[in-house]
């Protein structure tokens, strides 16, 4: 009871507009102090920021949103599309995967849903609107491409459930790259699917010659090298997955420093750019540690494990039940505030019933992509919408359901075949 109170408190002051990451805190640390003392839960909140900022670990998260901000400054994002459109342009729906494939790209060095769609969107919702594809199928596809920000490495939601769950980052990053390809091969596919039933969705672009296409290429082949040091680093056990967010921003700058981007006043920007991004994750993380203590001290994630032990649905049956429930929350929470508000109490359940964590984590991202493209709230579909509202929300809507489709069905093969993620981190060197 004192846990639902919570929640109740939690979504009372989110509605008068108090920040995430503060709202968190705030009911955590009164939740807390109503079960013990004041005493306690000041020296828990004290225990835990210190612990949160001052970690070694979570240096990770600031080096690669310095990492992203380079990489977006130095124009890499257009260059990344450029050879995406060279490669299959020419093709019908080719302008369509092309901004799939460079949204994969521009995801493998942001790690952020949002930042990928709204980036994606200056550049290749103009060029599609050019070659008369419909604003359906161009929406859809930078909304789709936008998710595989936060399932492509590096990947900030990764670092935050590893963070929680006391899961090796390193091992979440290496076990996103063969689910996140299979997500564009699998969106592709919704392209092709959708261009057949109706050619005129998507007309076939001007074939570049040989010469256009290779030095399309050339100029992104710095951002390919940097993601296979990055996370090839931490595959073969070179370096830790902190030390591989040092050396991807390190790697980031000078890419920038190469492409003439990058001046005193732009390095300005971007540092303060990544201090701000950086300090509003940590706050809303802290703020989730703190709240987290106080449903464990309540004892929900218990009685939450015996209630569905009692049910005798079986390990598969909780785990179906999770994946809708997670839908369900996904139609009216962003993904940050599903993970924040719900790892504390699933993630026991998720022990008791043998699932692995980082398998678990990979799902949950998943499960968390499809909701930033399902009504009514779909984050990437709102950020499209804010940077394009001449196009109706409806429109954009009905442009993702193929991709929608398709996560489902990739949903399901993760689910009966675990080895597509754990196949990579069981290899991985110690």
């Amino acid at each position: 009871m004192s846990t639902v109170i919570g929640f109740g408190a939690l979504f009372a002051l989110l509605f008068t507009g108090l920040p995430l990451g503060f709202a968190l805190g705030v009911v955590g640390v009164g939740g807390f102090a109503l079960l013990t003392a004041p005493a306690p839960a000041a020296a828990m909140a004290a225990q835990v920021t210190w612990d949160t900022l001052s970690s070694y670990s979570l240096s990770v998260l600031p080096l690669f949103v310095l990492m992203g901000n380079f990489v977006n400054h130095a124009g890499l994002s257009r260059d990344l599309y450029a050879a995406s459109n060279a490669l299959v342009g020419h093709r019908r729906g080719g302008l369509a995967i092309a901004t799939l494939l460079a949204s994969g790209g521009f995801a493998a060095v942001s790690g952020s849903s949002l930042a990928t769609a709204a980036t994606m969107s200056s550049i290749a919702l103009p060029a599609m609107r050019r070659y008369g594809y419909s604003e359906s199928l161009s929406t859809g596809s930078v909304a789709a491409g936008g998710t595989l920000g936060i399932l492509i490495p590096p990947s900030i939601i990764m670092v935050i459930y590893g963070s929680m769950t006391e899961t090796s980052v390193g091992k979440l990053f290496v076990a996103g790259v063969l689910p996140g390809v299979l997500g564009i091969l699998l969106y592709a596919l919704a392209v092709m699917v959708t261009v057949r039933i109706d050619p005129k969705a998507g007309p076939a672009g001007p074939r570049l010659e040989t010469a256009a296409k290779v030095a399309a290429l050339r100029r992104v082949w710095l951002v390919l090298l940097l993601f296979i040091v990055v996370v090839g680093g931490i595959y073969a056990g070179i370096f830790t997955a902190t030390e591989a967010a040092g050396i991807g921003a390190s790697g980031a700058f000078f890419i920038a420093l190469l492409k003439g981007g990058l001046d005193r006043r732009t390095l300005l920007r971007i540092l303060a750019e990544t201090v701000r991004t950086s300090a509003m994750l940590m706050t809303v993380l802290v703020g989730a540690l703190i709240f987290a203590n106080f449903v464990n001290i309540a004892g929900t994630p218990r009685q939450v494990v015996d209630v569905i032990s009692n049910l005798g649905l079986g390990p598969m049956g909780v785990l179906f039940g999770l994946i809708v429930f997670y839908l369900v929350l996904g139609c009216v929470f962003d993904s940050l505030a599903m993970i924040l508000l719900t790892v504390p109490v699933v993630f026991p359940v998720i022990q008791q019933f043998g699932f692995d964590p980082i398998w678990f984590g990979i799902l949950l991202v998943v499960v968390v992509e499809i909701s930033l493209i399902t009504p009514p709230i779909g984050m990437n579909i709102f950020v499209i919408r804010s940077m394009n509202p001449q196009i109706p929300v409806s429109t954009i809507f009905r442009g993702v359901v193929p991709f929608v489709l398709v996560d489902l069905i990739r949903l399901l093969v993760i689910v009966l075949f675990p080895a597509l993620i754990l196949f990579l981190p069981m290899q991985m060197a110690n």
